[in-house]
Protein backbone atom coordinates (compact mmCIF):
# COMPACT_ATOMS: atom_id res chain seq x y z
CA UNK A 1 0.00 0.00 0.00
CA UNK A 2 1.53 3.27 -1.01
CA UNK A 3 0.99 6.03 1.73
CA UNK A 4 1.94 9.73 0.47
CA UNK A 5 0.73 12.78 2.24
CA UNK A 6 -0.39 16.58 0.71
CA UNK A 7 0.72 20.02 2.12
CA UNK A 8 -2.32 21.89 3.23
CA UNK A 9 -1.39 24.41 0.45
CA UNK A 10 -0.86 21.92 -1.91
CA UNK A 11 -4.63 20.13 -1.55
CA UNK A 12 -6.39 23.42 -1.14
CA UNK A 13 -5.00 24.39 -4.85
CA UNK A 14 -5.27 21.33 -6.01
CA UNK A 15 -8.87 20.85 -4.58
CA UNK A 16 -10.11 23.92 -5.94
CA UNK A 17 -9.50 22.70 -9.58
CA UNK A 18 -11.62 19.49 -8.70
CA UNK A 19 -14.76 21.89 -8.40
CA UNK A 20 -15.44 21.46 -11.98
CA UNK A 21 -18.74 22.42 -12.16
CA UNK A 22 -19.15 26.24 -10.77
CA UNK A 23 -20.80 26.18 -7.46
CA UNK A 24 -23.16 29.03 -8.27
CA UNK A 25 -24.36 27.17 -11.05
CA UNK A 26 -25.92 23.94 -9.13
CA UNK A 27 -27.09 26.61 -6.43
CA UNK A 28 -28.97 28.54 -9.37
CA UNK A 29 -30.85 25.40 -10.02
CA UNK A 30 -32.85 26.00 -6.84
CA UNK A 31 -34.61 29.23 -7.98
CA UNK A 32 -33.76 32.38 -10.18
CA UNK A 33 -33.14 35.18 -8.01
CA UNK A 34 -29.43 34.47 -8.58
CA UNK A 35 -29.94 34.38 -12.24
CA UNK A 36 -32.11 37.65 -12.38
CA UNK A 37 -29.06 39.31 -10.06
CA UNK A 38 -25.79 38.70 -11.03
CA UNK A 39 -24.47 40.96 -8.66
CA UNK A 40 -26.43 39.40 -5.87
CA UNK A 41 -25.17 35.82 -7.21
CA UNK A 42 -21.76 37.04 -6.95
CA UNK A 43 -21.73 37.85 -3.39
CA UNK A 44 -23.55 34.67 -2.45
CA UNK A 45 -23.67 32.19 -4.74
CA UNK A 46 -26.28 29.64 -2.70
CA UNK A 47 -28.93 32.57 -2.34
CA UNK A 48 -31.35 31.15 -3.93
CA UNK A 49 -31.00 27.64 -1.87
CA UNK A 50 -30.67 29.96 1.17
CA UNK A 51 -33.49 32.16 0.53
CA UNK A 52 -35.95 31.18 3.32
CA UNK A 53 -33.30 31.80 5.91
CA UNK A 54 -32.36 34.92 5.04
CA UNK A 55 -32.33 37.64 7.98
CA UNK A 56 -32.75 35.25 10.62
CA UNK A 57 -31.05 34.41 13.67
CA UNK A 58 -31.07 32.03 16.38
CA UNK A 59 -33.64 29.54 16.60
CA UNK A 60 -35.60 30.95 14.05
CA UNK A 61 -32.58 30.60 11.56
CA UNK A 62 -32.18 27.38 13.07
CA UNK A 63 -35.56 26.09 12.20
CA UNK A 64 -35.02 27.55 8.69
CA UNK A 65 -32.21 25.79 8.18
CA UNK A 66 -33.54 22.03 9.16
CA UNK A 67 -36.47 22.94 7.05
CA UNK A 68 -33.83 23.38 4.09
CA UNK A 69 -31.57 20.93 4.68
CA UNK A 70 -33.95 17.95 5.04
CA UNK A 71 -35.16 17.67 1.83
CA UNK A 72 -32.36 15.02 0.57
CA UNK A 73 -31.96 12.12 -1.51
CA UNK A 74 -30.36 8.69 0.74
CA UNK A 75 -27.86 6.93 -0.19
CA UNK A 76 -27.40 2.94 1.86
CA UNK A 77 -25.17 2.21 3.90
CA UNK A 78 -23.16 -0.03 0.79
CA UNK A 79 -23.20 2.84 -1.12
CA UNK A 80 -20.85 4.83 1.05
CA UNK A 81 -18.11 2.93 0.44
CA UNK A 82 -18.19 4.49 -3.32
CA UNK A 83 -19.62 7.54 -1.78
CA UNK A 84 -16.95 8.28 -0.16
CA UNK A 85 -14.18 7.16 -2.72
CA UNK A 86 -15.66 10.69 -4.77
CA UNK A 87 -16.38 13.34 -1.87
CA UNK A 88 -12.71 12.38 -0.10
CA UNK A 89 -10.83 12.13 -3.29
CA UNK A 90 -7.09 13.00 -3.25
CA UNK A 91 -6.90 16.06 -5.38
CA UNK A 92 -3.55 14.91 -5.63
CA UNK A 93 -3.88 11.48 -6.69
CA UNK A 94 -7.44 10.42 -8.32
CA UNK A 95 -6.70 6.70 -7.17
CA UNK A 96 -6.65 7.14 -3.26
CA UNK A 97 -8.74 8.76 -0.67
CA UNK A 98 -7.55 11.67 2.55
CA UNK A 99 -8.34 10.22 6.00
CA UNK A 100 -9.72 12.81 8.27
CA UNK A 101 -7.95 12.26 11.41
CA UNK A 102 -4.87 10.81 9.85
CA UNK A 103 -4.43 12.89 6.87
CA UNK A 104 -2.60 10.66 4.74
CA UNK A 105 -3.33 9.70 1.23
CA UNK A 106 -4.66 6.03 0.81
CA UNK A 107 -5.83 3.83 -2.06
CA UNK A 108 -9.25 3.73 -2.73
CA UNK A 109 -9.00 -0.04 -2.79
CA UNK A 110 -8.30 -0.81 0.43
CA UNK A 111 -11.31 -0.29 2.16
CA UNK A 112 -12.47 -2.87 4.60
CA UNK A 113 -12.18 -3.71 8.25
CA UNK A 114 -8.31 -4.96 8.02
CA UNK A 115 -5.28 -3.36 9.49
CA UNK A 116 -4.33 -0.33 7.65
CA UNK A 117 -7.81 -0.56 5.70
CA UNK A 118 -9.53 2.72 5.92
CA UNK A 119 -13.21 2.14 6.76
CA UNK A 120 -16.35 4.64 7.31
CA UNK A 121 -15.91 7.28 10.25
CA UNK A 122 -19.67 8.46 11.70
CA UNK A 123 -18.10 11.68 12.94
CA UNK A 124 -21.23 12.07 14.39
CA UNK A 125 -21.18 8.47 16.31
CA UNK A 126 -23.94 6.25 15.96
CA UNK A 127 -24.70 5.29 19.68
CA UNK A 128 -25.17 8.93 19.99
CA UNK A 129 -28.77 8.62 19.32
CA UNK A 130 -28.44 4.71 18.48
CA UNK A 131 -29.19 5.54 14.71
CA UNK A 132 -26.59 2.84 13.75
CA UNK A 133 -26.64 2.40 10.37
CA UNK A 134 -30.09 3.16 9.18
CA UNK A 135 -30.37 5.12 5.86
CA UNK A 136 -30.75 8.79 7.43
CA UNK A 137 -28.35 9.46 10.27
CA UNK A 138 -26.66 6.46 10.03
CA UNK A 139 -25.46 7.29 5.97
CA UNK A 140 -25.39 11.03 6.15
CA UNK A 141 -22.49 11.52 3.83
CA UNK A 142 -22.27 15.32 5.65
CA UNK A 143 -21.07 13.74 8.13
CA UNK A 144 -19.88 10.31 7.21
CA UNK A 145 -15.87 10.01 6.42
CA UNK A 146 -13.18 7.36 5.75
CA UNK A 147 -10.38 6.64 8.50
CA UNK A 148 -7.80 4.38 9.24
CA UNK A 149 -9.56 1.39 11.01
CA UNK A 150 -7.04 1.02 13.87
CA UNK A 151 -7.75 5.28 13.89
CA UNK A 152 -11.38 4.77 13.36
CA UNK A 153 -11.20 2.31 16.48
CA UNK A 154 -9.55 4.54 19.05
CA UNK A 155 -12.16 7.61 18.18
CA UNK A 156 -14.85 5.33 18.71
CA UNK A 157 -17.82 6.58 20.27
CA UNK A 158 -15.75 9.62 22.41
CA UNK A 159 -16.94 13.15 22.80
CA UNK A 160 -15.04 16.00 20.83
CA UNK A 161 -12.39 17.91 23.30
CA UNK A 162 -9.11 18.93 24.14
CA UNK A 163 -6.14 17.33 25.77
CA UNK A 164 -5.07 13.72 25.87
CA UNK A 165 -2.30 11.27 24.37
CA UNK A 166 -0.94 11.16 20.80
CA UNK A 167 -3.03 8.54 18.78
CA UNK A 168 -0.81 6.61 16.92
CA UNK A 169 -1.31 6.30 12.96
CA UNK A 170 -3.18 9.74 13.29
CA UNK A 171 -0.32 12.81 14.01
CA UNK A 172 -1.75 15.85 15.54
CA UNK A 173 -4.88 13.74 17.23
CA UNK A 174 -4.73 12.95 20.31
CA UNK A 175 -7.32 10.92 22.88
CA UNK A 176 -7.96 9.98 26.67
CA UNK A 177 -10.84 7.87 28.35
CA UNK A 178 -13.58 10.27 27.01
CA UNK A 179 -12.61 12.36 24.11
CA UNK A 180 -11.15 12.82 20.97
CA UNK A 181 -9.10 15.94 19.89
CA UNK A 182 -8.33 15.58 16.15
CA UNK A 183 -5.69 17.35 14.17
CA UNK A 184 -5.64 21.03 13.74
CA UNK A 185 -6.11 20.90 9.95
CA UNK A 186 -9.47 19.52 10.64
CA UNK A 187 -10.96 20.93 13.58
CA UNK A 188 -12.94 22.93 11.55
CA UNK A 189 -14.48 20.50 9.44
CA UNK A 190 -15.39 18.45 12.41
CA UNK A 191 -16.79 21.08 14.30
CA UNK A 192 -19.45 21.96 11.39
CA UNK A 193 -20.16 17.97 10.70
CA UNK A 194 -21.85 18.26 14.19
CA UNK A 195 -23.22 21.24 13.59
CA UNK A 196 -24.93 20.23 10.70
CA UNK A 197 -26.05 16.90 12.23
CA UNK A 198 -27.54 18.88 14.92
CA UNK A 199 -29.74 21.03 12.62
CA UNK A 200 -30.41 18.33 10.23
CA UNK A 201 -32.00 15.70 12.78
CA UNK A 202 -34.66 17.36 14.87
CA UNK A 203 -36.49 14.52 15.96
CA UNK A 204 -38.61 13.39 12.74
CA UNK A 205 -38.46 10.63 10.22
CA UNK A 206 -38.06 8.28 13.69
CA UNK A 207 -34.94 9.43 14.55
CA UNK A 208 -34.15 11.00 17.56
CA UNK A 209 -33.43 14.90 18.35
CA UNK A 210 -29.87 15.30 18.05
CA UNK A 211 -28.57 18.35 19.76
CA UNK A 212 -25.31 19.46 20.82
CA UNK A 213 -24.08 20.45 24.51
CA UNK A 214 -20.80 21.26 26.31
CA UNK A 215 -20.26 18.05 28.00
CA UNK A 216 -18.23 14.79 27.68
CA UNK A 217 -19.69 11.54 28.46
CA UNK A 218 -22.85 11.87 26.72
CA UNK A 219 -23.35 8.10 25.73
CA UNK A 220 -26.11 6.69 23.90
CA UNK A 221 -27.72 10.15 24.91
CA UNK A 222 -28.72 11.84 21.55
CA UNK A 223 -26.37 14.78 22.45
CA UNK A 224 -22.33 15.37 21.30
CA UNK A 225 -19.95 17.66 22.90
CA UNK A 226 -18.10 20.14 23.47
CA UNK A 227 -19.93 22.80 21.72
CA UNK A 228 -18.36 25.69 23.43
CA UNK A 229 -14.97 24.28 21.51
CA UNK A 230 -16.68 23.38 18.59
CA UNK A 231 -17.80 27.31 18.27
CA UNK A 232 -13.77 27.76 18.76
CA UNK A 233 -12.58 25.01 16.11
CA UNK A 234 -15.09 26.26 13.63
CA UNK A 235 -13.65 29.94 13.86
CA UNK A 236 -10.21 29.20 14.10
CA UNK A 237 -9.78 26.62 10.91
CA UNK A 238 -12.55 28.04 8.46
CA UNK A 239 -13.94 26.00 5.37
CA UNK A 240 -11.10 25.33 2.90
CA UNK A 241 -11.38 24.03 -0.85
CA UNK A 242 -11.60 20.46 -0.03
CA UNK A 243 -14.27 21.04 2.65
CA UNK A 244 -16.23 23.32 -0.25
CA UNK A 245 -15.69 20.68 -2.60
CA UNK A 246 -16.80 17.44 -0.86
CA UNK A 247 -20.13 19.88 0.18
CA UNK A 248 -20.62 20.60 -4.24
CA UNK A 249 -19.94 16.73 -4.63
CA UNK A 250 -22.91 15.84 -2.00
CA UNK A 251 -25.13 18.03 -3.40
CA UNK A 252 -24.47 17.85 -6.91
CA UNK A 253 -24.34 13.94 -7.17
CA UNK A 254 -25.67 12.13 -3.75
CA UNK A 255 -27.89 14.19 -1.56
CA UNK A 256 -28.42 17.18 -2.79
CA UNK A 257 -28.57 18.98 0.15
CA UNK A 258 -25.61 21.27 1.25
CA UNK A 259 -24.04 21.59 5.13
CA UNK A 260 -25.39 25.71 5.80
CA UNK A 261 -21.78 26.08 7.98
CA UNK A 262 -19.32 25.45 5.09
CA UNK A 263 -21.53 28.12 2.97
CA UNK A 264 -22.31 30.70 5.75
CA UNK A 265 -19.92 29.86 8.84
CA UNK A 266 -21.00 32.85 10.40
CA UNK A 267 -24.02 30.83 10.80
CA UNK A 268 -22.68 29.39 13.78
CA UNK A 269 -22.59 32.33 16.17
CA UNK A 270 -26.12 33.11 14.69
CA UNK A 271 -27.59 29.87 15.98
CA UNK A 272 -25.40 29.12 18.90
Amino acid sequence: MKISRLTPWAAALAAAALIGIPAAASAGQQGTTTAENPTAAAADPYADYYANAQGKTGAALKTALHDIIKTQSKVSYDGVWNALKVTDQDPANANNVILLYSGRSQSKATNGGGVNDWNREHVWAKSHGDFGTATGPGTDLHHLRPEDVTVNSTRGNKDFDKGGSPVSEAPGSLTDADSFEPRDAVKGDVARMLLYMAVRYEGEDGFANLELNDRVNNGSAPAMGRISLLKQWSQMDPPDAFEQRRNQVIFDRYQHNRNPFIDHPEWVASIW
